[in-house]
């Protein structure tokens, strides 16, 4: 049991690791890209490698289990990554950095309401996540004004909720017992099908003549093969074995990821706040993923 759990918090800690740096490689890509472009090519890239990876079909679903799929990819691959990069539109970046940060309290409320046999919190998850937050937001504004922007802060928290929701569904989909690769194929392909639409709303162009670029193809790659082939596997595995809220609760350590990534490749400075906030999240993850934050029931 303890190697599985370990197996699990590794797996969370991988994703994370990953996406913690990928706003280098979009913020390569943007130059050329547009985000809607960007997020259809790694979707349809890690499909790929998920099918290549596991050339099998994914038999025996009914309508209800179908209908659970369709979700996952409308919330997490599709609507997620689309309400994301409309709010940075509208707000600052350092605005959706924090407001993102609070999905894992939506799947903890998200958790006791639909999954009430998975996990009971206590307090440390609560105060872990003040102390996360108080970490996030002095890594994020970094001695830069406040400033509220209504609507762009409304998609950014409507995004945390709707990755919460993601998460929750993919708890659920853990408990079909198929094969986890199968299950992330199934909700690529129907969130790169909700996505359709939505090529055509934000000037979508193939234009794959831009990959003759070795940089862009590279970045896409990454973002493809890494960022969502691997990432969304190493994900559900976690959320299969710790629970939606428990691999939640590893979001927190984006803000510090990306920072350290920025100091290391992109020469950026590190402030004492940029320290000070790398503390605090970092303390707010091991409180809210200590033993008491969470008593578990049943089986994983």
């Amino acid at each position: 049991m303890e190697h599985k759990i370990t197996r699990g918090h590794l797996s969370a800690l991988i994703t994370i690791v990953i996406w913690g740096t990928t706003f280098i490689s979009t913020k390569v890509l943007l130059v050329d890209f547009q985000p809607v472009e960007i997020l259809f090519f790694r979707f349809i890239i890690g499909m790929a490698a998920l099918l290549i990876a596991c050339p099998r079909r994914l038999k025996g679903t009914n309508a209800r289990q179908e209908v659970v799929f369709a979700a996952a990819g409308l919330c997490g691959i599709c609507l997620y990554y689309l309400l994301e990069n409309i709010a940075l539109t509208y707000t600052m970046a350092s605005n959706v950095g924090v407001i993102i940060s609070v999905a894992p309290v939506f799947t903890a409320i998200l958790s006791r309401m639909f999954l009430k046999h998975d996990e009971k919190l206590k307090s440390s998850f609560f105060i872990g996540f003040l102390v996360a937050m108080a970490g996030i937001t002095l890594i994020s504004f970094n001695g830069s004004a406040l400033k509220l922007n209504p609507a762009g802060d409304l998609l950014a928290l409507l995004a945390a909720f709707v990755w919460a929701c993601y998460s929750i569904l993919t708890k659920k989909i853990s408990g079909y017992g198929y094969n986890t690769i199968l299950t992330t194929r199934r909700v690529f392909f129907y969130g790169i099908l909700f996505m359709i639409p939505a090529l055509f709303l934000f000037d979508f162009r193939l234009g794959l003549g831009r990959f003759a670029n070795g940089t862009y193809l590279l970045n896409i790659l990454f973002l493809g093969l890494g960022a969502s082939a691997l990432c969304f596997v190493t994900w559900n595995v976690a959320v299969k074995i710790l629970g939606a809220v428990k691999t939640s609760i590893y979001i927190y350590m984006v803000p510090v990821i990306t920072v350290v990534t920025s100091v290391l490749i992109l020469k950026e400075p590190f402030t004492w706040m940029t320290g000070a906030g790398t503390v605090l999240t970092l303390a707010g993850l091991l409180i809210s993923e200590s033993k008491m934050a969470s008593v578990y029931k049943g089986k994983h």
